[in-house]
């Protein structure tokens, strides 16, 4: 370790759709989490990893904190419990274009301030706050807890990032260097292949569908030329089926070419995507369904 070196764990929390994921990705400068303007997009805690000169900062993004429906949605929630326990430091973002409110309350009251970790609060979305003052948003955020640091940003413009980057590498404790200087994730790339895919599913699908949605890479063939991957995505009905393969297989196809463009970019190599529709009933309400799937 070097002399002075820097390290520590930062947990990411906020209520869903609250640009969690467009922040630790904007934080560590590439796209580690897939992003939507779905809720509940992020079903895992995704460790993203930041590395300088002088430290190294592992981000967990988590799913978003709600009153849960489904045995997937307690799930969810004790990824973020599992998330904030013993971190140096909790990120609470909130959303000032949605206006900051009871929602987050909650989450400030049983994740954050249960963590015993100091704490910001994360103002995100201040380029979209229409007739909302940003002033306003950001003395409500002060009032839900007692945070270190009110931080506004625009995750998805910039603004305010590289300055909350600065706050949180300052409050790193002395430490060594968890992950080697060039990984940017702790995800198998089988895992990260999928989400590429759901991400893709997501953007394409409506209604009751995207909830439903999960993404498992079965097979992955390494050619000279080419990478083989063979994935199933999988919903809850089959009416959801249809929706998704679409009218001559056309919204599959879409959803095929989207996800390979973007495995081409994260693999540097050509990819032929094997992408196949399966129905497992109502799997969010079967908990032994959700470990086969990997959540």
């Amino acid at each position: 370790m070097n002399e002075g070196f820097r390290s520590g764990f930062v947990a990411v929390v906020g209520r869903p759709n609250v640009g969690k994921s467009t922040l630790v990705n904007a934080l560590v400068g590439r796209k580690v989490a897939i992003t939507s303007d779905k809720p509940q997009t992020t079903r895992r805690d995704i460790r993203a990893i930041l590395t300088t000169d002088e430290a190294q900062v592992v981000f967990t993004d988590t799913p978003g904190f709600h009153k849960p429906r489904t045995a997937l949605g307690a799930r969810l929630n004790d990824l973020v419990g599992d998330a904030v326990a013993g971190v140096d430091l909790v990120l609470h973002v909130v959303d000032a274009a949605a206006g900051v409110g009871r929602g987050d309350a909650f989450v400030y009251e049983r994740q954050v301030k249960t963590s015993g970790a100091p704490a910001f609060a994360v103002v995100n979305k201040i380029d979209a706050t229409r007739n909302r003052s940003e002033v306003e948003q950001l003395a409500v955020a002060a009032e839900l807890g007692d945070y270190a640091e009110i931080v506004p940003v625009s995750a998805t413009t910039g603004r305010g990032v590289d300055h909350l980057r600065e706050l949180i590498l300052a409050r790193m404790p002395d430490g060594p260097m968890y992950f080697p200087a060039d990984e940017v994730t702790d995800q198998s790339l089988e895992v990260r292949l999928a989400e590429l895919v759901r991400e893709q599913a997501l953007a394409v699908t409506r209604e009751e569908v995207p909830h439903s949605i999960a993404v498992v890479v079965e097979e992955i063939e390494e050619g000279d030329d080419l990478v083989s991957i063979h994935a199933d995505l999988v919903v809850e009905r089959d009416s959801q089926k249809g929706i998704v393969i679409g009218k001559g297989g056309a919204t599959l196809r879409d959803v095929g070419t989207r996800a390979r463009e973007q495995m081409e970019v994260l693999l540097g190599r050509k990819v032929y995507l094997d992408l196949r529709v399966k129905v497992v009933k109502e799997w969010q309400r079967d908990p032994k369904a959700i470990q086969r799937l990997g959540l």
